[in-house]
């Protein structure tokens, strides 16, 4: 379907490009219908213990190659597990970059560390690796690493620089379930390394999360800081029984997804107030929670991100902001490494797409394309009439 980019906005009185609204998520998935339908009959959805959050952890630590697996209730909580695994404490302090998920900070703070913030690479929304020896300290402990928007850290490269230092690295893979890096999935490659089963994510149970290791004392560390006299922060069977038929389509959903990236980016070269990432292609095989965009008016004085999104939005397409980031919190609170300029811009410019379109064939993948297009061309249109 073929949308004319000269046609009225929805957020004027036009059409909207999708009448319905975005596709919602979870999707109808019948393996999952299959696992939930078998844990009510023989009753397994309502035990403290049983086969399915075994048979998660076995599945996850065969796909990263990590021996030892802990389930829990999210990937928010995951990452405080992982910095005590790690042996952080009161006075430590932790790097990670100032663009990035508000909880990974928080959890930072939770065990009395400090964050030390530095930038990430130009262009994109990564921490920059090669800032941090100018934010390596006596006191630094670990690093948080998170791979966003579709968009791969160098693992190898950060790895080999941290170890150097004797900096541990926690590697945030909540948003990339089943992507590759150097043949090595991501989340196999961190000290330690977290995942998330979001209601939003790729792979979901509505909560939960789990914690992957090579270490055995990373995984105890973890493991007894949970142990309440019974796990204080779980993930229940029910949830491990509707994530394992999902692992089953892992593979090929994202290969779809990477396809309709593909097909959508090439339909918006011409539009140039929205500029991708380089990288964000870059890896044969990336996993697309969120597709990425800087929004940048054509004009100097048009339209703000937030006029563009509340735009989109009108058309039906779920679509918002990127993160705000760290670079305003006080100085009481954390360290800064240089002005963080890239993070800054991130934080005021990034627009990001939902993925549950990205499954709905080309004919939809089109018309989110032709509504990017028919929102920047009359938001354009408009900025310049009123010049």
């Amino acid at each position: 379907m073929k949308i004319p980019t000269e046609s009225k906005l929805a957020i004027q009185g036009g059409d909207p490009v999708f009448p319905a609204g975005p596709p919602g998520w979870p999707c109808d998935d019948p393996g999952v219908r299959a696992a939930v339908d078998a844990a009510l009959e023989d009753g397994s959805w309502g035990r403290y213990h049983g086969p399915h959050g075994d048979a998660l952890a076995v599945r996850l630590a065969e796909l990263h190659d990590t021996p030892f697996v802990h389930l829990c209730c999210s990937g928010t909580l995951g990452v405080e597990l992982a910095l005590r695994g790690l042996g952080v404490s009161s006075g430590d302090e932790v790097i990670l970059a100032a663009y990035d998920f508000r909880g990974n900070f928080r959890a930072v703070e939770s065990i009395g560390a400090r964050p030390v913030l530095v930038d990430i690479r130009a262009g994109g929304w990564c921490l920059d690796a090669e800032q941090i020896a100018a934010a390596h300290s006596s006191r630094t402990r670990a690093l948080i690493v998170s791979h966003l928007h579709g968009e791969l850290v160098d693992m190898r490269a950060l790895m080999e620089n941290c170890h150097e230092l004797g900096i541990q690295v926690v590697e945030d893979a909540c948003q990339v379930p089943g992507a590759i890096i150097e043949g090595r999935s991501a989340g196999g490659w961190g000290d330690v390394a977290v995942m998330s089963f979001g209601g939003s994510k790729l792979l979901t149970a509505g909560r939960g999360g789990a914690v992957l290791t090579r270490h055995e004392s990373v995984f105890q560390r973890a493991k007894v800081f949970g142990e309440r006299g019974n796990a204080a922060f779980p993930l229940s069977e029910l949830q491990a029984a509707v994530l394992l038929p999902q692992l089953d389509q892992l593979s090929p959903r994202n290969s779809l997804r990477r396809q309709s990236v593909a097909r959508l980016l090439n339909q918006l070269t011409d539009t140039r107030e929205l500029l991708p990432a380089g990288r964000v292609l870059s890896p044969d095989e990336a996993s697309f929670f969120k597709v990425p965009w800087r929004w940048r008016p054509a004009i100097g004085d048009g339209p703000a991100r937030d006029e563009f999104l509340a735009a989109m939005q009108a058309e039906g397409v779920a679509i918002g902001a990127g993160f705000r980031g760290f670079a305003g919190r006080s100085d009481r609170r954390c360290r800064k490494v240089g002005g963080l300029s890239h993070s800054i811009e991130a934080a005021e410019a990034t627009v990001l797409l939902h993925h549950p379109v990205l499954l709905q064939g080309d004919d939809c993948v089109d018309r989110v394309g032709a509504a990017l297009r028919k929102v920047a061309a009359g938001l354009r249109a408009t900025s310049a009439d009123n010049r």
